[in-house]
């Protein structure tokens, strides 16, 4: 143990490398990959007029549960594959507004034991390949830490920043250095000039440090907005989803100049005021815009949807199967039906 100043150095932890060595993406998978990342790059590129549909728990707390619920949703894509991509939603680092709580299984493999980074990381992977190998769906993950993007680069096909690091110098030179689509959050204040300025500097190629290398990154084509709705100064939530908003939305990437103008809108968070179950409002409303809006149509890509097996959330350590221990979730049942009526949207 080494010590310096304020930080305790507790052990060095494994590589993206020699996890990923350890723990390979089978070969087979190596190919599906390619096939669902040229997918999604067609949607963000215009090429296709399929939508996205980002969808999962609020946290992947529990690899049984997490793999059940995209098995489900495997199922359902088979149904709707000519209008929908379905990309589940595994996200396994968890962003606190006051850095207290569950932070997400990278942290915690258990929520009721201590942290343990290194069985995290592994837990992690593990969890994500066993998922996208019993269904044939490649996962979308959260970048919370940019250091730690190694460690699943290989196997995800979609990447969010959230509204607290959207602003942060790291997160938008990182995602400069992806071949996959990364939705870069509105910040908790609302604004677009910050959410459109982030995609900007991903589209760019950046020199910078990273994990103690001097690095060079190509620019990220497919860095795009997402919409997540606003907290004002005096705590109240304040949705982005509407017609309006998206106009507006629409008007501000005319005025810049970046490559493949792209919007993917988050139905949960402030947009919903964490009222779960507006998000099948909300998402349907979104849906009618782009009818009514050729260029509504064209600028939103897809929808984030919070949803588990059981809808609603428990404390930690609820016992309650596929139930969400962070925000609170769809239920299966409302899911089900709600994908299904998305695919009737044109």
């Amino acid at each position: 143990m080494v010590t310096d100043m304020g930080f305790e150095f507790i052990k060095k932890l494994p590589t993206p490398a020699e996890i990923r060595e350890e723990f390979p993406l089978p070969a087979e998978l190596v190919e599906k990959k390619k096939e669902r990342d040229a997918e999604i790059r067609d949607v963000i590129t215009g090429k296709s007029n399929k939508f996205l549909l980002i969808i999962g728990p609020c946290s992947a707390d529990n690899e049984d549960s997490v793999c059940d619920y995209v098995s489900r949703l495997a199922k359902v894509n088979e149904k709707v594959s000519d209008k929908l991509i379905l990309i589940p939603r595994i996200y396994t680092n968890k962003p606190r507004t006051t850095g207290e709580g569950y932070k997400g299984m990278i942290h915690q493999p258990d929520p009721q034991q201590k942290s343990d980074f290194l069985a995290g990381l592994i837990a992690i992977r593990k969890m994500h390949i066993r998922a996208f190998e019993e269904t044939g769906l490649s996962s979308a993950d959260e970048m919370l830490y940019p250091e730690n993007w190694g460690y699943l680069s290989d196997i995800l096909s979609y990447v969010a920043v959230g509204a607290r690091s959207v602003e942060d110098q790291q997160h938008r030179l990182t995602v400069s250095g992806f071949d996959i689509p990364a939705g870069m959050k509105n910040p908790t204040s609302g604004d677009f000039s910050v959410m459109l300025n982030s995609v900007y500097a991903a589209q760019h190629p950046h020199s910078f440090i990273y994990r103690g290398w001097e690095v060079n990154t190509a620019g990220n084509e497919l860095a795009h907005t997402v919409l997540r709705g606003a907290t004002n100064k005096h705590g109240q939530n304040l949705p982005n989803y509407h017609y309006e908003d998206m106009n507006l939305l629409w008007e501000m990437y005319e005025k810049m100049d970046l490559k493949n103008p792209a919007c993917v809108v988050d139905t949960n968070h402030s947009n919903s005021g964490k009222q779960f179950a507006q998000q099948i409002r909300i998402a349907k409303e979104i849906m009618h815009s782009r009818k009514l809006n050729a260029n509504i149509h064209s600028l939103v890509k897809g929808l984030m949807i919070e949803s588990y097996i059981e809808e609603g959330s428990q404390k930690i350590g609820g016992g309650v199967y596929g139930k969400s221990i962070t925000d609170p979730c769809l239920g299966w049942t409302d899911t089900e039906r709600l994908i299904y009526d998305l695919a009737e949207y044109e």
